[in-house]
């Protein structure tokens, strides 16, 4: 069998993606063509493209979507927006793919392949690190976070059986203190048109809700929020959910809605309603719309979290590699 690297840019990447014969698993929001591009064009700078796709036969067994600096070839994205990267491969095509993207690498004078972010179940963690180990080649793990997976019911109810019952006392007496506070309103945004003004609102309340929120979103990272709010938005996969208190909105979701799954990526509310748990709420009304759009699974996402969530969740390791 004959194996080929071909070079690829982000429009081919989206092209390809749509062709009705590809059999590529494009497994979460994070390695879209789009998303990789808005990272690329916002963080890229100082590291050489690597994106490139292998094919064995003429036919495609997978994407590397990577980048390159000083002789380190790592995803292109970065783990504090990015909760889960990966190469993009078609099913028993992995060790193909791994064995001729090594030897890629190695041509191109690579010597050190970074890989962060990356979930259990991730072909870099379950193909890759055996075929490299086989290799002669030293590999190396490290935990570095942990996501909250929650596999939704079909029914609020439902959900709402899946909580001790201390979390659904106090969810009850949450819920009742906000409505007494004033007329509650719970909301979904998706159209591209009020991408814009809702950002100005989640940008407000990103920053105002706690302090390492506002460190964390400097000038270039609220770049970088923007783009990939309308990127998401005109692929029809960006939701923001927002909590009203008497008219005005007192916390604001960021989710992307992908693949039956929804990420809830970040949030933020107004500290004047932080006594009414209005952050904590956005989140449990966001599960909730999500179970009435029929999704089964939502994904707590995000590295600026609220980190008080009393949700039910699976917890899944997030190694570097």
């Amino acid at each position: 069998m004959s194996y080929k690297v071909e070079p690829q840019s982000f429009s081919s990447l989206a092209s390809l993606r749509e062709e009705p014969r590809c059999r590529l698993e494009w497994r979460s929001v994070f390695v879209l063509p789009r998303w990789l591009e808005v990272w690329w064009q916002e963080f890229g700078a100082g590291a050489e493209l690597c994106l490139c796709d292998i094919r064995e036969d003429g036919n495609l067994t997978g994407i590397a979507p990577l980048k390159v600096k000083d002789g380190r070839a790592s995803f292109i994205g970065s783990a504090d927006v990015c909760d889960y990267m990966d190469f993009i491969i078609a099913p028993g095509k992995e060790h193909a793919f791994f064995t001729s993207l090594l030897d890629h690498l190695r041509h191109e004078g690579v010597s050190e392949l970074y890989l962060e972010s990356l979930r259990p179940d991730s072909a870099a963690l379950t193909s890759l690190a055996a075929l490299a180990k086989n290799q002669g080649h030293a590999v190396h793990f490290n935990l570095t976070d942990v996501s909250l997976d929650v596999t939704l019911p079909a029914t609020w109810e439902e959900y709402l059986g899946m909580l001790t019952p201390k979390q659904r006392r106090e969810l009850g007496l949450k819920l009742r203190r906000v409505n007494e506070a004033g007329y509650i309103e719970y909301g979904t945004i998706e159209d591209t048109d009020s991408v814009q003004d809702t950002m100005d609102v989640f940008m407000k309340q990103f920053r105002d809700s706690r302090e390492d929120k506002a460190a964390f979103m400097t000038p270039q990272m609220e770049s970088f929020f923007r783009s990939i709010a309308i990127a998401m938005a005109e692929a029809g996969l960006l939701r923001f959910g927002i909590l009203k208190i008497n008219g005005l909105p007192a916390a604001v979701v960021m989710c992307f809605d992908y693949n039956g799954k929804v990420y809830l990526y970040h949030s933020g509310y107004d500290p004047l309603h932080s006594h009414l748990s209005v952050g904590l709420l956005s989140k449990a009304l966001s599960i909730k719309d999500s179970i009435a759009r029929g999704r089964r699974i939502q994904i707590p996402t995000g590295r600026c979290g609220n980190p008080d969530s009393q949700l039910p969740d699976n917890p899944q390791v997030t190694p570097g590699f």
